[in-house]
């Protein structure tokens, strides 16, 4: 019987010794490879956490105090240890556990979480909420070093006031250093400094000194303001004491005791904490310690050697590829991305134009307005983000790139569902906000070669800014009868019938399937969605039944942009919209997903046959 079968909640992480910690943790990481292996997901940073998890709940009492990861995808542990264990096996299955922290799924999730930079500003207000209610317990936010290269987090530094005594932010640092206090004397105060015994003894000597009379309070400001410049001195990186924590670190992440004893410390302190922790990405799996970039998020691999299952070609390789022929003939062409370069397939660009190729960290507002100005002073900007990281950069897609009217190129990718990664990761409200944006063209590729023909057509032949966006995963069927020919909008089928289809992107597959099943239909093709073609309405004037299939929000998508126009042109044919309602879409494969949103080829068929 392993340690890990006798954990099943916190409360009996409390009763182990240092020895039992360490093996649970040995447990834990077989489980995390085990189960990833077969359902994909996030495992370097997650293996990096261990024991980091496993001394949070062994300091702390969970949900009283409240742990928030960011990005939730260092969460599994946590999951593991928090009541989950026997559903772990279900880990971004439909119906399963998620891959991110969720609140519906436990009371130990405080927060839901998916985007990056988010858990400081949560942890704040936490915290606040827990002052000004009278309420016991401490707020941790756990933030990894990458997180850390976020605005976001630094706006909630900035905020973290001095009466904050009920917050403890912990820097999970697995790759860059940030400070330089790595001296033998600093290493030695670190030591001492983490002690409950030095904690106390200090504590003592201030309120002993307080309560001379007269003059205890000036003394007593007086040592604290002298230990305050002893610190900066010997610790050469101020940063996080300047705004107003108390520093403790670097600690050594994997050492179950010295990280016992820094929270101990931690949850004693009446000041905000910053504990800084080294951890090394992939811990105790060779293959993801040797390359945690791949192992950040994979899908299903081979347990014993490391290898992805499945591969070849992709949306994303196929953008990379292009990206790479169009810089050989163009030096104007650079890629931007923000600490995306092997998710969007940028990994070659980037060795072949490294002066073209600006990786600007997890900054994704940044990253457009930093493209703006490459415009502005005469580049052709690529931004290759994800669907729903582009969410973030709304402001600066109207501010910064169409009221300046310049060309700024976004490669979209993970246009419409991702599958298993969840509510947080769908790219489905991309169109919907994308509308409202004045001057932007958007096209909507099925297909590789489309990629690169529409990707030439929006750098060389449209006025102003562009988007391409396309799907997560491989291109689907394909007609006899379809080529791109550099139109906005393509019809199969004989238009002098009833009923029409009409969608664009990964659904044109779908839909030119159900077509080959269904008699008195055609099937219109957007190839542009923004703006629509307003000589598709000339196509429309015989039908009965109009049916538009979205792969994306309803609500303010392409289907209600192209319902307004055949009012506007009064066409008065019957029209339904199909697309996702007014809600957030679940884990599940992207094949069930279609099914589920009646998406799919067999769904279409009935539609159209029931009309």
């Amino acid at each position: 019987m392993s340690i890990l079968d006798e954990v099943n909640s916190p409360k009996d992480i409390k009763k182990l010794n240092i020895n039992e910690l360490n093996s649970l943790c040995g447990d834990i990481r077989e489980l995390l490879i085990s189960t990833v292996s077969q359902n994909g997901g996030h495992l370097a940073s997650n293996l990096g956490v261990v024991e980091l998890t496993v001394a949070l709940h062994k300091v702390f009492n969970s949900p009283t105090d409240q742990i928030v990861f960011d990005v939730g995808h260092q969460c599994y542990t946590h999951k593991i240890l928090t009541g989950r264990k026997n559903d772990f096996s279900t880990l971004r299955t439909e119906g399963g556990i998620s891959g991110f922290t969720r609140p519906v799924e436990s009371e130990h999730d405080i927060f839901s979480s998916g985007h990056s930079s988010t858990s400081i500003s949560a942890a704040v207000g936490l915290a606040k909420a827990k002052q000004l209610k009278g309420e016991k317990g401490k707020v941790i936010a756990v933030i990894g070093d990458g997180a850390l290269t976020g605005g976001l987090a630094y706006e909630a530094l900035n905020n973290c006031a001095e009466d904050n005594s009920n917050l403890i932010v912990i820097l999970n640092d697995n790759e860059m250093s940030i400070s330089q206090n790595v001296g033998t004397m600093a290493k030695n105060l670190t030591t001492i400094r983490t002690s409950s015994r030095y904690v106390t003894f200090k504590s003592k000597i201030q309120r002993g000194l307080a309560k001379i009379p007269k003059i205890g309070a000036q003394i007593s400001r007086t040592f604290t303001l002298f230990n305050a410049k002893l610190r900066k001195r010997i610790y050469h990186s101020t940063f996080f004491e300047d705004l107003g924590f108390r520093y403790y670190g670097p600690v050594d992440g994997h050492d179950i005791d010295a990280l016992i004893d820094v929270l101990k410390v931690a949850k004693a302190h009446s000041h905000s904490v910053f504990i800084h922790i080294n951890t090394v990405k992939g811990k105790g799996y060779n293959p993801a310690e040797k390359n945690p970039t791949q192992f950040h998020g994979i899908g299903k691999f081979d347990i014993n050697t490391g290898e992805p299952n499945g591969g070849g070609r992709n949306f994303s390789s196929a953008f990379g590829e292009t990206m790479c022929k169009f810089a050989q003939k163009d030096n104007r062409i650079c890629c931007v991305t923000a600490a995306m370069t092997e998710g969007t397939g940028l990994n070659e660009f980037a060795k072949k134009y490294p002066k073209r190729f600006f990786d600007v960290g997890i900054a994704e507002q940044h990253a457009v307005t930093f493209s703006s100005g490459l415009a502005k002073n005469g580049m052709i900007p690529v931004f290759a983000v994800y669907s729903s990281f582009l969410q973030r950069t709304y402001d600066q897609l109207i501010h910064d790139v169409s009221m300046q009217n310049l060309k700024v190129v976004f490669s979209i990718d993970r246009a419409g569902f991702v599958g298993e990664d969840g509510e947080s990761h769908q790219g489905i409200y991309d169109t919907a906000f994308l509308n409202s944006v004045v001057g932007l063209t958007v096209f909507a590729p099925s297909y590789y070669t489309e990629l690169e023909a529409m990707f030439y057509e929006g750098i060389y032949k449209v006025k102003g800014a562009v988007a391409i966006r396309y799907p997560r995963g491989c291109e689907r069927y394909m007609p006899e009868a379809y080529e791109y020919k550099h139109e906005s909008f393509f019809l199969l089928g004989d238009t002098n019938v009833d009923n029409c289809i009409v969608t664009y992107g990964r659904l044109f597959s779908e839909c030119a399937e159900a077509y080959d099943s269904l008699e008195n239909t055609f099937v219109i093709k957007l190839n542009r969605i923004k703006p629509i073609d307003e000589n598709v309405i000339n196509e429309l004037k015989h039908c009965k039944n109009i049916f538009f299939f979205e792969e994306g929000i309803r609500s303010g998508g392409v289907g209600d942009v192209f319902a307004s126009m055949l009012a506007e042109n009064d066409i008065c044919a019957h029209f339904k919209h199909i697309a996702v309602n007014d809600e957030f879409v679940k884990q599940a494969t992207v094949d069930s997903q279609l099914s589920h949103y009646k998406l799919d080829s067999n769904s279409i068929i009935e539609e159209v046959k029931n009309a």
